[in-house]
């Protein structure tokens, strides 16, 4: 196999590799690279840091630098064809630094790591491949734009404590996890940076600046640890005597959503979203209708009123079944209960779910005996610790548990395994950052959080294999890390979010910067369950709300449950109401997320969403003012939408259709307190 579209040029002091859509400098005498896109985008002066000791040692203090034709090798893999060479950098004592890059045919973005390598064995807890630290100038030159906002992407590590995405407009200092985006606003011209591999390490990056669109300081490094990882220790170090970061995903893009829907994919090139074969999951969740009060009562009359009301009236997924699911505090059931609930669900034609925690103890006292060990193993044993041997402080009010431990791993097996016997078919599992938080574990080689917690997941979907049960199993997260992924077939993309408008405004604001998951990390976007009326915490919404909250469901690309109480009249009213319009449940069994038309709500979500398909294209807007009406103006050219001949829009919730002419600019609509639509815009 031969690559011929990639070149190697050497020219006094340099040594540059391209592909003709981006092209990689490593300077010979300074030890510092530039990567330049065909666009007019490039990025500066970058170097390599790994953590020696207490010394930061950086490839520029480096007296050697060279690139090796023995370093090159030709590729060919799930990213296509392509080569890989290494930029490496020599200091007598220390350990040698190799920046690996690797490049493909027609692809605008390179993969980069770097290996640190000596004779003994070391151990470092942060190895950063690219980074730049600039007091003048700019790290990032863009390419069409100039005069807009530069923005740079917060991504959460989890969806923890409500936790938000953000974009922040430079000025600013942003600490991204696993990824980011820096992008001009108005244009969409811009970068996207982040990991694609997720078995060592948890992925920082940070973007500063102190002057508007410019990006003086850029870091990308392995070993975060704080806050918002939800540590109380420094990140696991790793030992050996070469030693590799996480790779890098480095690309340019004249959108910036077509690069994080490419950084989606490359991640699902190494670790593709675990399969599943049937259609989009519908039904409902206990959660949101009746919390810690469920009973018996509320969900075998759910079971019984999706089968009167709506299974065969449209709501059903592909197979024409439903999922009716526990959440928390199903043992408030009896045995017998419970025996009861699987068998009325099935009777119904549906299929049951559950709930579990795999990581978490909530208990008051670590020295409770473990449930099926006869006393002979408390949870002090199978909890994580610091290096004083104390159990971690608490995450949610849980003590997180050590995924690697013998007897945590045959805990879940009997749970498992309990699960499957009673004749579940979906299991929501909840709090899984507590499996991935940095800690002195049972097992000496996992040594770090992401290490174990790979460990953990991968025991329980095998343990969930549908070729070692029998059937097909729905495996959904709800609280837990974004990546590493592989494990489950849906994600919840927020926190709890429940039917107000506020709820579905921040349920978007995951959304206007986390589609890209879907289908790639995840089979599906999960919004969390959808409340039409009321949940048990909040006030009852008005119908606008819930239609809101609905159509936000609709467009996540999607696990669509329901979270009311239907022996509520109003919630049953607006179920078989709104249920059953074949059109919005043919949209949101389609199990795609649509796209944010902007990208410059903040910490906020936007409130316009597209999506193109061979029908024509979908437009969700959104009021999130609860008190007060809006005017929207809808251009055609932000949307994507070709207007060279004429159109008709179509409301899917009245059924009104409306004429636009060829070579129209825009269309206005106007939407009441809380309202939402869901339009379609076809060739007339």
């Amino acid at each position: 196999m031969t690559v011929n579209v990639i070149k190697q040029e050497q020219t006094a002091g340099d040594y540059s590799v391209d592909n003709g859509l981006v092209r990689v400098t490593a300077n010979l005498e300074s030890g510092l690279v530039t990567i330049r896109w065909s666009g007019g985008e490039a990025m500066k002066e970058l170097y390599a840091e790994a953590r020696y000791g207490t010394e930061q040692l950086r490839t520029t203090y480096y007296r050697e630098h060279a690139v090796r034709e023995a370093s090159f090798r030709q590729l060919e893999d799930g990213f296509g064809r392509g080569v890989s060479w290494s930029f490496e950098h020599e200091e007598p004592g220390k350990p040698a630094l190799r920046q690996r890059f690797r490049m493909y045919e027609s692809q605008p973005y390179v993969l980069v790591e770097l290996e640190a390598a000596q004779d003994a064995e070391w151990e470092t807890n942060e190895l950063t491949p690219i980074a730049s630290y600039l007091n003048d100038g700019g790290v990032l030159e863009f390419g069409a734009g100039a005069g807009e906002d530069v923005r740079a992407l917060f991504v959460p590590f989890d969806n923890d404590k409500w936790v938000r995405y953000a974009s922040h407009a430079i000025p600013c200092s942003v600490h991204s996890y696993e990824a980011t985006a820096v992008y001009r606003a108005g244009s969409r011209n811009g970068f996207v940076l982040g990991s694609v591999t997720h078995d060592v390490w948890k992925t920082g990056l940070v973007v500063e600046g102190t002057f508007a669109e410019t990006v003086g300081r850029l870091r990308v490094y392995g070993g975060a640890a704080d806050l918002q990882t939800r540590d109380t220790v420094p990140h696991g170090a790793v030992r050996g005597k070469t030693l590799l970061s996480p790779t890098l995903f480095v690309g340019a893009f004249a959108d910036y959503r077509d690069g994080l829907e490419a950084y989606g994919q490359a991640n699902a090139a190494l670790t593709p979203a675990l399969k599943w074969e049937g259609g989009v999951p519908m039904g409902w969740n206990s959660w949101s209708a009746v919390m810690s009060k469920l009973d018996f009562d509320v969900y075998a009359h759910t079971s019984d009123f999706f089968a009167k009301e709506l299974q065969h009236s449209g709501f059903a997924d592909d197979e024409g079944s439903l999922y009716v699911n526990f959440d928390a505090f199903s043992d408030n059931l009896t045995k017998e209960e419970l025996q009861e609930a699987v068998r009325r669900v099935k009777a119904n034609g549906q299929k049951p779910g559950t709930y579990y925690t795999p990581f978490a103890f909530w208990g008051s006292d670590p020295d409770t005996p473990v449930e099926g060990t006869d006393g002979t193993v408390r949870y002090r044993d199978i909890l994580l610790k610091d290096r004083s041997g104390n159990p971690l402080p608490r995450l949610d009010g849980a003590l997180p548990i050590d995924p690697t431990h013998p007897e945590a791993l045959a805990r879940i097996k009997r749970k498992v395994d309990a699960v499957v016997e009673a004749g579940y078919d979906y299991l929501k599992m909840d709090f899984l950052t507590h499996g991935a938080m940095e800690g002195v574990r049972y097992d000496p080689n996992a040594r770090t959080g992401i290490q174990a917690y790979n460990a953990g997941m991968a025991f329980i979907r095998d343990l969930l294999d549908p070729a070692r049960i029998g059937r097909p199993f729905l495996i959904n997260l709800s609280i837990a890390p974004l990546f590493p992924h592989g494990y489950a077939h849906s994600r919840r993309v927020s926190c709890d979010a429940f039917g107000l408008i506020g709820d579905t405004e921040y349920m978007l604001n995951a959304l206007t910067y986390g589609w890209w998951i879907n289908d790639n990390l995840y089979r599906f976007n999960d919004p969390d369950h959808i409340v039409l009326y009321k949940s048990d915490n909040q006030r009852a919404t008005t119908e606008q709300e819930g239609r809101s909250r609905l159509n936000s469901g609709v467009i996540a690309g999607t696990s669509l449950l329901l979270g009311d109480d239907y022996r509520m009249e109003e919630a049953a009213k607006r179920a078989k109401a709104w249920m059953t319009n074949k059109e919005v449940i043919a949209l949101a069994r389609r199990g795609r997320t649509f796209r944010p038309a902007e990208g410059r709500s903040g910490a906020k979500g936007e409130d316009l969403f597209v999506l193109t398909g061979e029908d024509g294209t979908w437009i969700a807007a959104f009021n999130f003012d609860g008190d007060n009406g809006k005017a929207m103006t809808l251009s055609f050219d932000r949307l994507g939408i070709d207007t060279s001949s004429a159109l008709v829009v179509r409301d899917l919730w009245s059924g009104s259709e409306n004429a636009i002419p060829a070579g129209a600019g825009e269309h206005s609509i106007a939407l009441e307190a809380s309202e939402s639509k869901l339009l379609l815009f076809r060739r007339q």
